[in-house]
C-alpha cells in the first residue's frame, strides 16, 4: 500500500512537471526591435518611453541619445512593428520609414523640433 502511494506521488510530480513545461513551451517569447527615431533631447527620449510604456504589448523601451534608435521589447502576439512605429509618429517623431505626424510635431516644444525647424539655437541641448 505504501509503495503505490509513493508511486502516484512520483507520478503526479512528472505529470505536473510535463504539465508546467508545456505551458511554459507555448507562452509566446518577447520579441526586440530596434527604431531609429528623430530624438533631439532627452524631453524627446521621456515623451517616446512614456509614449511606448503605454503602448499595448510593448514590455519595455530605452532610447539612446547618442544613436537616436529606441530599442523595444514587445510581445509579438499583442503588437507590431508598424503599430510600435505608428504610435512613435503620433507622438510627433519619426520612426524609421514612417513620418511624424504633422500635427503632432507642431505641438513639439522647440526644443524637440529637427534643427532645421527650431526657432532658436540649441547646440549642445540633446544629452
Amino acid at each position: 500500500m505504501k509503495k503505490e502511494k509513493n508511486f502516484s506521488k512520483v507520478m503526479l510530480v512528472l505529470l505536473a512537471a510535463l504539465i508546467s513545461g508545456y505551458v511554459a513551451a507555448q507562452e509566446p517569447k518577447n520579441t526586440q526591435i530596434e527604431i531609429r527615431v528623430s530624438s533631439q533631447c532627452s524631453m524627446c527620449k521621456e515623451t517616446i518611453e512614456r509614449t511606448l510604456a503605454f503602448e499595448k504589448g510593448v514590455v519595455k523601451a530605452n532610447l539612446d541619445l547618442e544613436t537616436d534608435v529606441v530599442t523595444v521589447v514587445y510581445k509579438a502576439a499583442r503588437t507590431t512593428p508598424e503599430k510600435i512605429r505608428e504610435a512613435i509618429s503620433k507622438a510627433g517623431y519619426d520612426a524609421d520609414d514612417v513620418a511624424a505626424d504633422p500635427k503632432a510635431y507642431n505641438d513639439l516644444p522647440d526644443c524637440c523640433k529637427k534643427p532645421e525647424d527650431q526657432q532658436y539655437d540649441h547646440s549642445g541641448h540633446k544629452h
